[in-house]
């Protein structure tokens, strides 16, 4: 287990930048819309029939309907309380999943299922037992497989968790965000801190072993006593693993961002006070931090994988599940088959068009060249382990591009390396973002004054 220190407040201010989350490398602003998806059709049937039989695959599945507008939210969502949309909807996810099973050669093996979005529990617990019984259906599941939701703690009913628990759902992925009236107002999310106590119990209640909550620091009107109320109030509710995300302000991508007056939002000075205080608080009350703003506490599936070297990072996060491919089904969703990403089309009107079509969705993507795989691996073994070994073809890029970050770095006390490979301090692993940044090779080259892509890493 790595020995932990306090964060050093100097350096969280220094290295306070914009910086890719990386559950993807190259990240998603490199990728361009040249993917053909005929050429995504040969790559996914190839990796599949590779994968599925070794491991398995994982799938995330997008559920983009919201009855209301969180308005800090940066996910793809569509506002409406008409859920005579979940049918439509439903239908054409069926009819993508039979696309690619038309792609298949052989029995699919599930080995990690995500339902995302969005608010997955705005579909009925009838509608969501028909979804992931038709994609069940003629598929095996994984014997290890692990099965998530992310839950409205106001929606999220007695009758979701038992349709979820008896199709193999384990994991709940509550959305807390913040506790305070003011602030709940402020982002248009106004939940009682009772209805989160009712939906934790009764998900334990009926077997879930692992609940997880979002919480998100640098929203309008939050203070450092406004958040320390809110983290003792979640930590009191004991739940197995925390996301502690830093507030992403994007109005130029995000719209409805554009709500806010800005003199609302903490300073940057009083936001790094607010990252601090929550880590010390999640520290003292036992958890240890996975990375990249995730906690576990030491029983969690989580912390286990962390500590037997098996985490790995995707488009869902930190995950226990390495199946070695990814299908994103849903408006918006990204599939990720090891060697090239493909993205879905961004609005229902043309995800509906598409697939009702009879074609693929496939907006975008990427295949990676040798150079993106090698740094990629680096990237994934410094988020997911703490340290990664240079391989020696790879020295005249690393020497160019991430050796003169590494000494930088080192000089901080975050990373110890030499030409053999490097790893994390004590301190460093609280900097995650930023030494994955150093093998960024698309970033490192970059050297025109863009507005920024990214949100900031603290």
């Amino acid at each position: 287990m790595m020995k932990t220190e306090a964060v050093n407040p100097l350096l969280v201010r220094k290295y306070n930048q914009p910086l890719p989350r990386y559950t993807s490398y190259p990240t998603v602003p490199v990728w361009n819309e040249g993917l053909q998806v005929e050429q995504w059709k040969g790559i996914f049937s190839q990796k599949f029939a590779e994968q599925n039989h070794v491991n398995g695959i994982s799938l995330y599945i997008h559920l983009p309907f919201c009855e209301s507008l969180c308005t800090y939210c940066g996910c793809n969502k569509k506002i409406t309380t008409n859920h005579s949309v979940e049918e439509d909807y439903l239908s054409v996810i069926e009819k993508e999943w039979m696309l690619y099973r038309g792609l298949m050669k052989q029995t699919p093996v599930i080995r990690e299922l995500h339902l995302g979005g969005g608010t997955p529990t705005f579909f009925s617990p009838k509608n969501l037992k028909r979804l992931i019984g038709f994609i069940l259906k003629n598929s095996i599941v994984h014997p290890r497989h692990e099965f998530s939701i992310e839950g409205h703690p106001n929606n999220t009913t007695s009758d979701h968790l038992k349709v979820l628990y008896s199709l193999g759902f384990r994991r709940i992925s509550y959305g807390v965000q913040d506790n305070d009236p003011v602030v709940q107002r402020a982002i248009n999310r106004i939940q009682p801190l009772e209805n989160v106590r009712m939906a934790t119990e009764e998900a334990r209640r009926i077997g879930f072993t692992s609940v997880n909550y979002d919480l998100i620091y640098g929203l309008p009107f939050q203070t450092l006593e406004s958040i320390e109320r809110t983290i003792n109030e979640v930590i009191e509710l004991k739940p197995d693993r925390i996301a502690f995300y830093s507030y992403a302000h994007v109005p130029w991508t995000s719209k409805a961002q554009r709500l806010f007056n800005e003199n609302d939002l903490p300073d940057a000075e009083t936001k790094i006070r607010l990252y601090l205080k929550g880590k010390e608080l999640f520290t003292q009350a036992g958890y240890s931090d996975i990375g990249m703003d995730h906690f576990a506490l030491p029983h969690d599936e989580l912390f286990k994988a962390r500590e037997a070297g098996r985490l790995h990072r995707n488009f869902m996060g930190y995950t226990t599940q390495n199946a070695g491919m990814l299908l994103g089904l849903g408006v918006s969703s990204i599939s990720d088959t090891g060697n090239a990403f493909a993205q879905n089309e961004k609005t229902l009107h043309d995800y509906y068009a598409r697939v009702s079509n009879g074609l693929l969705a496939v907006k975008k993507g990427y295949v990676l060249n040798d150079e993106d795989m090698a740094f990629r691996q680096y990237i994934l073994d410094i988020a997911c382990k703490g340290f990664t070994a240079f391989k020696e073809e790879h020295l005249p890029l690393l020497k160019t591009y991430t050796l003169p970050k590494l000494k930088v770095l080192e000089a901080d006390g975050l990373v110890e390396w030499n030409e053999a490979g490097v790893k994390l301090t004590a301190q460093g692993h609280y900097f995650i973002r930023v030494v994955c940044s150093a093998f960024d090779l698309y970033l490192q080259r970059q050297t025109s004054k863009e507005k920024p892509l990214f949100s900031k890493a603290i």
